[in-house]
């Protein structure tokens, strides 16, 4: 009786499963053949509206059944994309993706506001932020780095091998060396050139937009869906020695939340700071905003307190669904979206208007 019992219990388990697959079925079928429905009948804007680029707004989103792989990255970081792309397109992890991509313009001497060639602090040091975070909420950061080309591959090692989020300064390179990592002269020639010549006047000031093709926040959707970010820079030129940004703190210059979507930012570090932008584009994303919507409201934050017209500050994020946006204070930030077979540039809407 005992071994009927359990037959008849595997014979009615298998038998659901059926029932639910073929549920499933019919329910796809249906849902297909009513949007395909709907597209015929409205002249084929369903198909349309998948391939408009708005590029104006920064609004851009995807209608596609699948919006991923995805890379997205502040700025025309199409190189960092394209490597990042090429771990997606093999199958590899969206942390993977990210880890590569960012490393491209931490390399680049003729980038001055990441790694190798970044402009130094008012006393001539290259001090280096950075941060990770992978789809399952771990994050691992390193600020005030010196010597070390590849600041976020530390901060990977940070959030990998030990029980800390941060490490700064002095223990940040310290940890760097155990690791494995070359210590190095980080200061370029151009960039002691122009530091030497700041220095004849030491006029200490933001510049808008002066991060454009240098500065790197990447969000990576890989194709079972997990979300990666990570944000890496050399921070504000001639800064006092010591000054971290917002670039290394997660929530901050970054955030990711698996089951909502990923921010990352651009500008200036005090600005995102004081609203901890990135958590708060991802919170309104969990509160049903668009990507687009949650970066205007995170910069209209900014807008509403901060004496905001003299610096730049933006905001890119991706759904869970792979939609994206941006937008940001200053007309004149971009951002690169790579995702099969678009790889695009894009301008982002902006709070001030660009003059006519």
């Amino acid at each position: 009786m005992r071994s009927l019992r359990v037959l008849l219990k595997k014979l009615i388990f298998q038998t659901n499963q059926q029932i639910n697959k073929l549920m499933f079925s019919r329910r796809k079928f249906l849902s297909r053949s009513l949007l395909s429905s709907f597209g015929i009948a409205v002249g084929g804007i369903t198909t349309s509206c998948a391939n408009t680029d708005t590029s104006d707004h920064g609004n851009n989103t995807s209608l596609n059944d699948s919006g991923f792989p995805l890379v997205i990255s502040t700025w025309d970081n199409h190189e960092a994309n394209s490597a990042a792309w090429s771990i997606l397109e093999k199958k590899g992890s969206a942390l993977d993706a990210v880890e590569v991509g960012v490393r491209i313009p931490e390399a680049d001497p003729k980038d001055s506001s990441v790694g190798y060639g970044g402009r130094p602090d008012r006393d001539g040091n290259v001090t280096l932020d950075a941060c990770i975070m992978d789809s399952e909420g771990n994050g691992g950061s390193v600020c005030f780095l010196q010597h070390i080309k590849h600041p976020v591959s530390v901060a990977r090692k940070v959030m990998e091998d030990t029980p800390h989020v941060i490490l700064a300064g002095e223990g940040a390179l310290k940890f760097a060396l155990e690791k494995g990592f070359k210590k190095e002269n980080l200061l370029t020639q151009s960039s002691k050139k122009a530091w030497e010549k700041w220095k004849k006047e030491s006029n200490y000031k933001p510049v808008i937009n002066i991060e454009n093709h240098d500065t790197i926040g990447m969000l990576t959707i890989d194709e079972n869906g997990d979300i990666a970010g990570a944000c890496t820079t050399s921070g504000v030129a001639y800064k006092l020695h010591g000054r971290v940004g917002d670039s290394p703190i997660l929530g901050a210059g970054l955030y990711v939340d698996n089951e909502v979507g990923g921010a990352t930012s651009t500008g200036l570090g005090e600005a995102v700071l004081k609203t901890l932008g990135s958590f708060l584009v991802v919170e309104l994303m969990r509160q049903g905003k668009s990507p687009y919507e949650a970066c205007k409201e995170a910069v209209m934050r900014i807008a509403r307190k901060q004496k905001y017209k003299d610096f730049q500050v933006g905001y890119l994020a991706v759904n869970k669904k792979g939609e994206y946006g941006a937008y940001a204070i200053q007309p004149g930030f971009e951002y690169v979206v790579s995702r099969d077979p678009e790889n695009k540039l894009i301008n982002s809407d902006s709070y001030i208007k660009k003059e006519d």
